[in-house]
């Protein structure tokens, strides 16, 4: 009997967070040339924000409260009092572009090597994982040893030298590919959590994972489940991963093969600044940056010491999610998109990619 950690399935809630305006969206242009500012504007939050501050007492479970947070210290206050801006730009003109993958659907959040090639993941039920060349220089490849499974987000761990993977379904799992040799994910080994809850866990080898019969989360007693599997991200001996289901946020502590709950917003008193959690990534702080799929279209920050609040909004985007947050490689440029822009058009026609750049925590 697989170990089920689900609940019962919310519908996203809208969120009043206050937030102080910060410099309004620009398109990029070159330079010498005038930007003007493009449809759908974006918020940087301020001082004197309502925050929550969650305490992390056994087994890695959350018992928030409510506190405060000045924003402007805790994302790198200039000085003197004075507003911290941050320069907003949303990337508008495309001069050149080129595919790297063709012949896949539904591909999905992904992630990125150590190698520099790139993991796009299909997101169906026989889903595939490809790795594919950023440069467009050579073929992307199907790594069929990954798993056949409804993939959503992939982290390398170049320390134990494996891939995590989640699962985008409802009674999803949680995976890590071990490759027979590291830079070469064409054979290895696909495991699965197991384990009853927050606390110790293990690994074990699915003994299928190019089912055709048998999915891949059926195939491990007592895998653990997980309430649709989103964003993954490695740092600093940690794979963080979320759980839009139960709006969770996850950390697997690696060296002590030990599951922890970093935020859930059912255990927020009041009003949760976080929903509809999504992507993950990290500053070189050691803070989290958490995309919100649906809430109020927010991308909000998670300390080491547990404080969460929103650091910013995309206004008049409604139908749509932010995707893809990722810091640029010196930490001081923070990259996001819109998937389908201000219209919602679900073809993602109208998408927006914005860059946000610093100060940010240190």
């Amino acid at each position: 009997m697989a170990a089920d950690v689900r609940r019962r399935p919310r519908t996203a809630r809208s969120q009043p967070v206050r937030a102080a305006p910060g410099r309004g969206c620009q398109r990029a242009a070159p330079a010498g040339r005038v930007q003007r500012p493009c449809r759908g504007a974006l918020h940087a939050a301020g001082g004197g924000h309502r925050v929550h501050v969650a305490r992390r007492p056994g087994r890695g479970r959350v018992l928030p409260r409510r506190g405060r947070l000045d924003l402007r210290e805790q994302l790198g206050d200039p000085g003197r009092g004075r507003r911290v801006r941050r320069a907003v730009r949303c990337v508008r003109d495309v001069t050149s572009a080129y595919r790297i993958l063709n012949g896949t659907t539904l591909n999905c959040a992904g992630g990125g090597t150590p190698w520099n090639t790139w993991l796009s993941c299909e997101e169906h039920d026989l889903g595939l994982v490809f790795e594919t060349d950023p440069r467009g220089e050579d073929d992307a490849r199907a790594r069929p040893a990954m798993g056949r499974f409804k993939h959503e987000a992939a982290a390398c761990d170049p320390e134990r030298r494996v891939v995590y993977l989640t699962e985008d379904q409802g009674d999803g799992c949680f995976y890590r590919f071990v490759p027979a040799t590291w830079g070469d994910l064409s054979a290895g080994t696909l495991q699965v959590l197991v384990g009853t809850g927050p606390g110790a866990v293990r690994w074990e080898n699915v003994p299928n994972p190019r089912f055709w019969f048998t999915p891949t989360r059926d195939q491990v007693d007592g895998a653990m489940r997980f309430d649709g599997g989103e964003g993954c991200h490695y740092s600093g001996g940690t794979c963080y991963f979320t759980t839009k289901g139960d709006g969770r946020v996850w950390a697997y502590r690696a060296a002590a093969e030990r599951l922890e709950i970093v935020y859930d917003d059912d255990l927020v008193t009041g009003e949760a600044p976080l929903t509809g959690v999504d992507n993950v990534t990290a500053a070189s702080s050691g803070d989290l940056y958490v995309a919100e799929d649906g809430g109020n279209m927010e991308i909000n920050i998670i300390t080491p010491d547990g404080i969460v609040a929103p650091v910013l909004r995309v206004a008049g985007h409604d139908e749509s999610e932010i995707t893809g947050p990722a810091f640029s490689p010196d930490g001081t440029r923070l990259y996001f998109s819109s998937q389908r822009g201000e219209s919602g058009f679900i073809a993602g026609t109208d998408g927006r990619t914005y860059e946000v750049t610093g100060p940010f925590r240190r």
